[in-house]
């Protein structure tokens, strides 16, 4: 859920930390206040298009951030989108505004608006308004009928989409089948021609290795044998005999030299083995020009073929395997060919099999949603509302081949059309509340925002729109900003936004209220200006009301 919003420095907000709770957090205060900003916030934290100059006067930067503490389920999601949560367990976004351009930042870490809107959309869902994306999303619609029917539907839909998978292999495999009798003949000749050309060089693995070395001594013979017999001379003329008799001749005369004796015989012994050596290499290397051209040209040929197949001869042995193996399938054409569009055939029936299966589901439960939903929209006032569900066929794709969107009349005597062309923006947040309301056991989104979900009505539907907040917020997180009583009422947390000015400046402030804080408010709500002793007590009437019926509800 969302623990905290801390705001800086946007618009009249200077500093701003509001802590959430668990179930319904209320925000009221009276116009004018900056109840927007809030929700204006958090929508700039995901990724929202900044509108106009919305830092502070004075301030160089503006800044928002949401402190996210997301459950097990999520925390695994967000893992899955490349994000995990911080050694605390929390998951951190933050939007620093300056002029002209954004920073924005998951856990300190600098993403795109892209990403951060990935991120954001398995968080939150925010409902402000002209922010209700989700109804005018066709893709939406489609995903809110699979949610409300259900596992079924869902294994379905996964199956679908695995079914789609298969297909789209199948179909990249068949297509790999083009070419005509001349392009197969013209492939087959050139791969046998470059396995030919490999297996006739008969390459080893390292011989290119041996070979430079070889190469590289035969080619430098006459130099290594002048250089050996220039050592041999220098050695030659070193008179180790006639030391050895000197040393020797002296140590009868002190035993201590006789380590120095024993030495120079060592010397003696590692020389002339050194000179014997010398003298062996030096005849054993002959300057052969036939052996000498045979081992270039051989280097020259695993040269040539590293240049055209590979870095290293096995680099072209690997090559040579990957082209013996496209010869076969060349060889094997037809028979491969005829195989493989048998395949894409049963992968084209088994994803039209799961369609339309699908598909059947589907429309069996629009039309228990939409009696649904128009059982709810009753409830929230409006008068004869209809509302339904229109289908048509797109190719199969991994979510099923249905084109789905929501139609709807809600006044009287309206024609059903798409619910885009006839709900105002208060009209889509009621729609939206009707719909939450009767996926509030099946959707998985931790926190709702809403914004002025209440406008233009009162009374009843005022007392039905709460007790529908309630509902959702029995399994969601739910934030509401709102200016009617009875939805204030209703609050497990009540939070009220002042405006107050500070060093003769505007200041927008919100506090946490506590028991007799929220009766306070909710007085000013009901009453005005003036708070008369009978406002207080009907503020407290209806407080006690909301919170019987919340306990009634949660005892269903």
């Amino acid at each position: 859920m969302l623990l905290e919003l801390n705001v800086k420095d946007i618009a009249l907000v200077r500093k701003a930390s509001v802590a959430f709770e668990k179930g319904l957090n209320i925000l009221t205060g009276e116009t004018g206040t900056g109840k927007s900003v809030i929700i204006d916030s958090a929508l700039l934290a995901l990724g929202g298009k900044i509108k106009g100059d919305i830092i502070r006067r004075g301030a160089e930067y503006a800044y928002v951030e949401l402190v996210f503490s997301p459950d097990e389920t999520r925390a695994g999601q967000l893992k899955e989108a490349g994000f995990e949560t911080d050694e605390s367990g929390l998951v951190i976004i933050s939007r620093k505004i300056m002029p002209g351009r954004s920073i924005s930042r998951i856990n300190d870490e600098t993403v795109t608006l892209g990403r951060l809107k990935e991120v954001a959309s398995l968080l939150l869902d925010v409902y402000g308004q002209n922010e209700y994306y989700t109804l005018m999303d066709k893709k939406q619609h489609l995903r809110i009928l699979d949610e409300y029917m259900g596992d079924e539907t869902l294994a379905l839909r996964d199956e679908t989409a695995k079914a789609h998978e298969c297909y789209k292999k199948a179909l990249s495999k068949a297509e790999s089948f083009k070419l005509d009798e001349k392009e197969r003949a013209r492939e087959t000749d050139l791969i046998s021609f470059e396995i030919n050309e490999i297996d006739s060089a008969g390459l080893a693995a390292g011989e290119e290795e041996e070979l430079a070395a070889k190469y590289k001594r035969l080619n430098n013979a006459r130099d290594i044998i002048e250089g050996l017999n220039n050592a041999y001379k220098a050695l030659e003329g070193c008179d180790t005999g006639h030391a050895v008799s000197e040393v020797g001749h002296a140590m009868r005369f002190d035993e201590a030299l006789k380590d120095i004796y024993s030495e120079l015989l060592d010397a003696q012994s590692i020389l002339e083995s050194v000179m014997n050596d010398i003298s062996a290499y030096a005849d054993d290397l002959d300057v052969d020009e036939a052996e000498i051209a045979e081992t270039g040209n051989r280097l020259d040929l695993i040269r040539r073929l590293e240049l055209k197949y590979g870095q290293t001869i096995e680099d072209v042995l690997e090559y040579r395997e990957i082209r013996a193996e496209k010869l076969r399938d060349m060889q094997n054409y037809d028979s491969d060919k005829l195989i493989a569009e048998k395949e894409l055939e049963e992968a084209r029936i088994k994803l039209a099999e799961c369609c339309e299966k699908l598909g059947t589901k589907r429309r069996k439960g629009a039309e228990r949603l939409s009696r649904a939903i128009i059982t709810e929209l009753k409830d929230l006032g409006f008068e004869k509302p209809d509302f339904g569900m229109e289908f048509s066929e797109k190719d199969p794709s991994a979510d099923g081949s249905d084109e789905v969107w929501f139609t709807a009349a809600l006044n009287p005597g309206e024609a059903l059309k798409p619910l885009s062309e006839v709900a105002s923006g208060g009209e889509l947040s009621r729609v939206m509340l009707a719909i939450k309301t009767i996926l509030a056991e099946t959707d998985d989104m931790p926190t709702l925002i809403f914004d002025e979900i209440d406008t233009g009505i009162s009374g009843r539907t005022a007392q039905k729109v709460a007790e529908k907040l309630d509902v959702i917020g029995m399994r969601h997180q739910v934030i509401c900003v709102s200016h009617l009583p009875q939805i204030a009422a209703m609050a497990d947390t009540h939070f009220v936004i002042r405006k107050t000015e500070i060093e003769g400046r505007n200041i927008t402030e919100i506090e946490k209220l506590d028991e007799a804080g929220a009766y306070g408010e909710l007085a000013r709500l009901l009453g005005g200006a003036e708070i008369t002793k009978a406002v207080s007590d009907n503020a407290e009437e209806m407080k006690r009301l909301a919170m019987n019926g919340k306990i009634g509800r949660r005892k269903k």
